[in-house]
C-alpha cells in the first residue's frame, strides 16, 4: 500500500513509517520543515513538506492522490498556544479529510485523545485540546466518503513496546507506550473491517493483532 502520514515527523508517525515500510509499504509522510526531511527517510519514508495550516485542499489532495491510505497523526504539541490547538488538532485534520476525499482515499486513520469531545467543558489548554480533537473526530465521522477509524489513546509514554495492549470501545484511563500505539495503527490499516470504529487504546495483556481483530469481528 501507499500511505501518506500528516504529522510525519512526530513520535507516533516516525514509529509507524518504519514499521510500515518494513512491511514492505510505500510511506510518505507530510512535515512542515525541509530540515526534518533526513529523519523520515531514515526511518523509511518519504518527505513531502507542506504546512497543513497554510495549505489549500487541492495542495493537500495533490500529496493524496494515488495513496491507499491516509493517516492523521499531527498535532500542536505541548506547550502550544490555545490557537494552534484549533488550527492544527481540529482545523489541520479537517483539511486532511477534505483532501481525502477530494483525492478519492478511502480509508482514513485519525490518531485522536482519550476523552476528546467537541462538548468538554473547562478553560485550560488541555481542554481546548479536547475540544478540538473531538470536533475534528464529529467531523471525520460525518463523512461518508471516508472509510473512517478513530483512535484514541491513553496516556503516551516513551516507554518499550509490549505489543500487549487493550483496544476496546472503552478501555478506561492509563498509559500506553507511543510504540505500541504505532503498532496498533499499523495493524488497523490492514483491517479495514475496523471502519465507522472509535476504539480507546491503553496497554492490557492482549497481543496487538490478536486485539485489532477483536474488535474488527474476526
Amino acid at each position: 500500500m501507499r500511505i501518506v502520514i500528516a504529522g510525519g515527523h512526530g513520535q507516533i508517525a516516525l514509529r509507524l513509517e518504519r514499521l510500515l515500510a518494513a512491511r514492505g509499504n510505500e510511506v510518505a509522510g507530510i512535515i512542515r520543515k525541509a530540515e526534518q526531511s533526513d529523519d523520515l527517510r531514515t526511518a523509511g519514508a518519504e518527505p513531502v513538506v507542506l504546512d497543513l495550516e497554510s495549505a489549500s485542499v487541492e495542495e493537500v489532495a495533490e500529496r493524496l492522490r494515488g495513496a491507499d491510505a491516509a493517516v492523521f497523526a499531527a498535532g500542536a504539541g505541548p506547550g502550544s498556544a490555545v490557537q494552534r490547538k484549533d488550527s492544527v488538532d481540529k482545523g489541520a485534520a479537517v483539511l486532511f479529510a477534505d483532501a481525502a476525499v477530494r483525492a478519492g482515499v478511502r480509508r482514513f486513520v485519525i490518531v485522536s485523545s482519550m476523552g476528546a469531545d467537541p462538548e468538554h467543558q473547562g478553560n485550560e489548554v488541555f481542554d481546548v485540546y479536547l475540544r478540538a480533537k473531538g470536533a475534528a473526530d464529529a467531523y471525520v465521522r460525518g463523512l461518508d466518503s471516508l472509510d473512517w477509524t478513530i483512535l484514541r489513546p491513553g496516556a503516551l509514554t516513551d516507554d518499550a513496546g509490549t505489543g500487549l495492549v487493550r483496544l476496546e470501545a472503552r478501555t478506561g484511563r492509563g498509559p500506553v507506550p507511543r510504540e505500541d500505539v504505532a503498532a496498533v495503527l499499523a495493524e488497523l490499516l490492514d483491517s479495514p473491517a475496523t471502519s465507522g470504529l472509535t476504539l480507546e487504546l491503553i496497554s492490557g495483556s492482549t497481543p496487538v493483532s490478536v486485539a485489532v481483530k477483536a474488535v474488527a469481528g474476526n
